[in-house]
Order: C-alpha cells, then structure tokens, then sequence
C-alpha cells in the first residue's frame, strides 16, 4: 500500500514538472530541478539525467536513512523519472505566473505524499530528512533554504524574471510539503516491555536517536519491565513500533506530543 502511494506521488510530481514547469523553462527544486535544466540545455531525457543524479546520494541515504526509507526512495526515484520520460511536454496554462503557482503547489503535494509514507523522492530530500533529525527545522524550510541556489543558476542562465519564477515555485513547494508532511514534529515513545535489551540494541542500530531505559515492574503482574524512553520524530514511530513488535507482541507502548527539546536530540 505504502509503495503504491509512493507511486501517486511520484506521478503528481512528474505531471507538475512536463505541464507546468518545464514548458516554460521554470526549474523545481533539488536535483529534479538540475535535472530539468540540463535536459533544457542538453538532448539528454529529464527522466533519465534524474535517476542518474540521484545514485550517489541514494547510496550515502542508505547509510544514514536505512533500508526501509530508501526502497521507498528507490522505488519513487524510478517511477518519477519513468513518468518524467514517458509523459509529454505539453502545457496546461498559457500564463507563466499560474503554470508557477501550480506546479509548486503540485509538486510540494507530491512530494509531501511521499514523505508522508516514509520515503523520499530523492536528491536534496533525502539531505534535508538527514539535516532534519539533527535539528528542529522542518524539511519544507530546509528545502526552501537549499533551494536558494537552484533560483541563483535559474537567473544566471534564463534571466532574472525566470529565477523570480522558480523562486515562486520553489517556495509554494516547500509550504505545501509541511503542510502534508508533519514528521518534523518531536514525539516522545515510552516502551514497557520485558525484552528491553534486545529492544534497545536494535532500535540503537536502526534509529539514530538516544534511549533512556529505566527499570519496573507491573503493578497488577508484579513482573519486571524495562521501560525505554525516546523523542523521534513522528515518521520514526512507525519503523519503531515495527522493531518493538517483532520482538514483544505484547509490549506497552505510550506517544506523546513532545512541545521542546532542550538538549542532545540526535545519537551523534
């Protein structure tokens, strides 16, 4: 389910770029964007120069992201630059200023989407989700942020109208994305279960975030627990409930909305 949505947004971003951007020579944002430039200047398929562009940092993604988050991301880098070959160049609007307004605001969409379901769709997604767990920005700003060089090449080789444009785009993107991708918000998980070590050891090789384990016991039961304590982010719960049931089927498991973290957040 989780990858045939992958799949929708990657072809709801693919739609913004051949209907609305690239007709009218308007970059998006990362390396789609660069990918969109060079297909602009060079015979080579904007599909084909996106996946080539996007294996390096696939193969540092799968280091510091882990598996589950970078099939995800390959299976959306393949189907969007699919989508991207396959689908014509056709404009939908004759106006420049609408074909922005939409093409960011379909684009953040489709990226959102993705996100939403633990993935990416590639390039500078996949620095800023790394940038992100290290800090309390959010990926639309760290997005948008990046993205400051994408407009400074549009305006060096288009004109400056053009990389005002992108600008546009580019920003629409980014609020649309935290809009539907709220996993930048910190979450703290309380974990009550009688197999704390194995636990602990796994969520420590596959999250990249520091564990407070405490001791207890069952007030009814009397038995000894193991209570661990962790701030993630929201799209991490997923992955950890995953490990803490693969483990502990019947283990305690407690979410709450964390409103400030003061402090080491990231496992260095």
């Amino acid at each position: 389910m989780k990858n045939f949505i992958v799949i929708i947004g990657s072809l709801i971003v693919a739609l913004a770029f051949n209907l609305f951007l690239v007709p009218y020579e308007i970059l998006s944002s990362g390396l789609s964007g660069i990918a969109i430039l060079l297909g602009i200047l060079t015979p080579i398929n904007i599909g084909l120069l996106n996946f080539l562009l996007n294996i390096p940092l696939l193969i540092w993604g799968f280091y510091k992201l882990g598996r589950t988050i970078i099939i995800n991301t390959i299976i959306c880098v393949t189907a969007l630059s699919s989508f991207l070959y396959i689908i014509p160049v056709v404009p939908v609007a004759d106006n420049i200023l609408l074909s922005s307004i939409f093409g960011g605001v379909f684009g953040g969409a489709g990226i959102g989407l993705i996100l939403k379901y633990s993935g990416t769709s590639g390039g500078l997604d996949i620095v800023a989700i790394i940038v992100s767990r290290v800090s309390n920005v959010s990926v639309g700003m760290l997005l948008t942020g990046m993205n400051g060089l994408i407009v400074l090449i549009s305006g060096a080789v288009f004109d400056w109208n053009m990389a005002l444009y992108t600008m546009l785009s580019i920003y629409l993107t980014g609020k649309v994305i935290d809009t539907i991708h709220t996993n930048h918000i910190k979450l703290t998980m309380q974990i009550v279960t009688t197999k704390g070590d194995i636990i602990r050891k796994d969520l420590i090789e596959s999250i990249y975030r520091g564990i407070t384990v405490m001791e207890g016991y069952g007030g009814y039961t009397e038995e000894r627990k193991q209570i661990l304590m962790m701030v993630v982010t929201r799209y991490e719960t997923i992955q950890i409930k995953k490990i803490v049931r693969k483990y502990d089927e019947q283990a305690f498991i407690n979410v709450y909305k964390t409103v400030e973290v003061d402090g080491q957040f990231a496992k260095n």
